[in-house]
């Protein structure tokens, strides 16, 4: 991998982190990597690498958090000692700043949910991962040494009244909703009580969701469980039947929930009281929801992530749907009020973007273009649009490796995701578009035009271009033209 092209600071940075990388390889295996290719950033600041070696691939982390690598890593090795589904360590460096581990795959519970919809296959791999959960928690607790814990030892009362503040925080006082502070934290403080007085505490896997559950020949396994600690056995399972990405139905969630419980009965010395169980497990499910209304705030409406933005609708109906079909076994007066307000449909509404249909006069031209040749002209009725410069990001086109493709190629993709500022430029200008598109449908204006231009035409307006045009047909199905005017010139 060429680091050239970054700063000298980052370059020297990375230069160091691969070589530790094929360093520590090399002494665990006896053999030199031959490829190492960085992964997309996650939403932590750990990052990921995946070693190739002959035949087989390995994954590599990089985490200046010692503490933290040091949880994970003590975790996996007590887990895999218990023979319970996680990535086998191979080795950690001195400084505990980079591991190695066992490649589990790609393909994720998400990924399959996806591709096959809510049919038998995604099924039977939500139970599998129920059923591996009961047996994590469960034989996971045993023996296992709580003072390994990131933070907090046990989800506890103050943890759950963090989770609730979080919420308060970064969602409910950015809506700037009138409210009685006190009343709130009174309702607060009794849910947090309430939930914490639970007989079934084991380990927590803290963000049980279906990204961090790998399928590979139809066996899953669990990743990313560094923030767990000891806690209610419902929180894990709330946290993956009510993901709102997943849009499980009704009907999935109940009788997912039955045969979790059907899995944790034999495991535990008695079964478990099903009624107390699972109004325990609606808090918990609450407590959940509003965690990931908080990360939306957080991510979304401060800083200004687009994915994150694009998900409060989605989390907002799943928070909706659960207000006025479940009960907790608590009652929260004020709490449950602002809740109501949150979620009515004009408060939806505010973060939904206005959608285009069939009748929409709008058609947005998108453009990519070479400088050398000159900006696309507006021949429509009104002119104008936007025209962004994409000649402050590194040009890919540099580099012997990228000169003969563009950006509709994967390597030339992953080189301005991965070593650019790509996505804060696209992400600012998603801002700036995307206040006109919402006008423009309102008003029934029939044409914008958009245009990406850079040296050659080749690299970074194209992969702009075309990632624009993906921004605005999934956010607002708006009819789009897609046009890249200097691909006859492309370097071949």
């Amino acid at each position: 991998m060429d680091y050239s092209l970054f700063s000298p600071q980052i370059n020297a940075n990375m230069e160091a982190v691969i070589q530790g990388i094929h360093t520590l390889f090399s002494s665990l295996k006896n053999q030199t990597a031959d490829r190492i290719e960085k992964l997309p950033q996650s939403g932590s600041d750990r990052v990921y690498f995946r070693i190739y070696a002959g035949t087989e691939s390995f994954i590599a982390t990089y985490n200046i958090n010692q503490k933290e690598t040091n949880t994970f890593i003590q975790f996996s090795r007590h887990f895999k000692k218990a023979d319970l589904p996680v990535p086998e360590i191979l080795g950690v460096n001195e400084d505990n700043t980079i591991y190695i581990q066992e490649d589990l795959g790609t393909e994720s519970l998400l990924n399959q949910l996806e591709k096959h919809g809510h049919t038998d296959i995604p099924y039977q791999l939500f139970q599998k991962s129920l059923a591996a959960l009961a047996q994590i928690q469960i034989k996971g607790d045993k023996g296992l040494d709580y003072n390994w814990c990131i933070t907090a030892k046990e989800f506890g009362k103050q943890a759950i009244l963090s989770d609730l503040l979080y919420f308060k925080y970064y969602f409910l006082d950015t809506l700037q909703l009138p409210y009685d502070k006190q009343a709130m934290l009174d309702d607060f403080e009794a849910l947090s009580t309430y939930l914490t007085h639970t007989q079934y505490k084991y380990f927590m896997f803290r963000d049980f969701q279906s990204r961090n559950i790998i399928v590979k020949d139809g066996e899953v396994s669990f990743i990313d469980f560094q923030g767990g600690m000891k806690g209610a056995l419902q929180y894990d399972v709330a946290s993956l039947l009510w993901q709102a990405k997943a849009e499980l139905s009704e009907e999935w969630k109940n009788s997912l929930l039955e045969y979790y419980m059907d899995q944790i009965d034999q495991l535990l010395k008695e079964p478990v009281d099903r009624i107390t169980f699972v109004s325990q497990y609606n808090g918990y499910v609450l407590i959940r929801l509003l965690q990931v209304m908080g990360a939306y705030g957080f991510r979304g409406l401060f800083e200004r992530k687009a994915h994150f933005l694009a998900s409060i609708p989605l989390a907002l109906r799943n928070l909706k749907f659960f207000i006025e079909h479940k009960r907790i076994g608590i009652i929260t007066p004020e709490f449950d009020r602002v809740l109501k307000l949150v979620v009515a449909d004009e408060m939806i509404a505010r973060f939904e973007p206005p959608q285009a249909n069939a009748q929409t006069p709008l058609v947005i031209q998108i453009s990519s273009f070479s400088y050398k040749k000159g900006i696309p002209v507006d021949e429509s009725e009104n002119g104008g649009g936007f025209v962004f410069d994409m000649r402050g990001i590194l040009n890919p086109g540099r580099f012997d490796d990228y000169k003969k493709l563009s950006g509709l190629d994967k390597p030339v993709q992953d080189f301005l995701e991965q070593r650019t500022k790509m996505n804060e430029f696209l992400n600012s200008v998603w801002d700036l578009i995307d206040i006109t598109v919402e006008d423009y449908l309102k008003r029934d204006f029939k044409h914008l035009m958009i245009n990406f231009g850079c040296t050659g035409g080749q690299h970074r307006s194209v992969y702009a271009a075309e990632q624009t045009a993906r921004h605005l047909r999934n956010k607002y199905k708006v009819k789009v033209e897609l046009q890249h005017t200097n691909r006859e010139n492309w370097v071949k």
